[in-house]
């Protein structure tokens, strides 16, 4: 029997519905507090509700929110966005990548974790299992002690580079989803050491058709996005909207490519709006609205002009691939 777990509770995964698979929804990074970052600081509530709400206009049903313990997360605010909306929200346990551990513990989360100054201190002076059992406990009991449980686990590591301590973090998030069955999500940075971090899990006996991959569209690179297919994990395309990283017609190219190669079933799709420019109620970015109202129809056309289904494919990102993604299977 497989569930999905929200912030409403556990649901059967077919009623999951028209789903974001990796998105950032109210948070304040401490790392980018500290820096004074403003950009990176989803901090009003009713500008991201406004923002859903667009989503919901157009037909969408779930986001994944993939805020992590170490990325400032607003679980409460989250959860009243989805009162208030009727979206589906699934929740993140786990961790992002090393650089942001730099920063302040928040006083809330100090009750988490214990009363450590930094997120890399805590998690320099912590066991693989201790680390995995705060892991368990976020999806087992709640995020952040609230009563709200994940229904993700995360790890992250950097750009073209695993550290010991992320390595010590991917180890935890791995034994806590054998403890839990819960669904796994990789952060790349920039789409690289995917293929090394498989390694990683493999030693940790972990089922790669359990995994999704992050920012592989960072790395739009047809040979890279195979080999990892093949390990059955799924690949999320979640830059999508990003023109400064690349064309959509690049990662449109890189994806049609997986599902020439028979991969369409390993494939998300989402935008990581993480930043108040890219939301159109922060600061009159193109917002959650602009996957399913421009890019969708853009992409159902190159596909049926390319001799596919496009609207099967859409139906199979953003319907099918999350439903099973997300999913725990006991």
């Amino acid at each position: 029997m497989s569930f999905i777990r929200t912030f409403h509770g556990d649901i059967n995964p077919k009623t999951l519905g028209v789903t974001y698979s990796h998105e950032h929804i109210v948070c304040r990074p401490p790392y980018w507090v500290e820096k004074q970052a403003e950009d990176l600081l989803l901090d009003d509530k009713e500008k991201s509700k406004l923002d859903v709400l667009d989503f919901k206009q157009l037909g969408g049903q779930a986001i994944v929110d993939a805020t992590a313990i170490d990325y400032g997360r607003d679980v409460k605010a989250v959860k009243e966005i989805s009162d208030e909306t009727g979206i589906t929200i699934i929740g993140t346990a786990g961790f992002n990548k090393s650089f942001l551990w730099e920063a302040p513990v928040p006083e809330h989360v100090k009750a988490v974790i214990g009363n450590y100054q930094t997120f890399y201190e805590w998690i320099d002076a912590t066991s693989i299992n201790d680390l995995a059992d705060v892991v368990i406990k976020e999806i087992e009991e709640g995020l952040e002690g609230t009563g709200i449980r994940g229904g993700q686990v995360k790890f992250g590591t950097g750009y073209n580079r695993i550290t010991p301590l992320e390595e010590k973090t991917l180890r935890a998030v791995a034994r806590a989803h054998h403890e839990t069955k819960a669904p796994l999500h990789s952060h790349t940075e920039a789409g690289t050491m995917a293929l090394e971090q498989i390694e990683l899990l493999k030693s940790e006996g972990v089922n790669l058709e359990f995994i999704s991959f992050g920012h592989m569209d960072r790395n739009p690179d047809p040979f890279y996005h195979e080999q990892v297919a093949k390990t059955g994990a799924l690949l999320s395309f979640d830059g999508i909207s990003k023109f400064k990283y690349a064309p959509e017609s690049t990662r449109i190219s890189c994806i049609l490519e997986l599902v020439d190669k028979g991969y369409e079933r390993q494939i998300l799709i989402s935008g990581d709006t993480a930043r108040k420019s890219y939301y159109k109620h922060y600061d009159h970015g193109l917002g959650l609205e602009n996957i399913l109202g421009k890019w969708v129809p853009r992409f159902i056309e190159e596909a049926n002009q390319k001799g596919f289904d496009g609207e099967q494919l859409v139906d199979r990102f953003f319907i099918e691939n999350p439903a099973n993604c997300f999913s725990f299977k006991k």
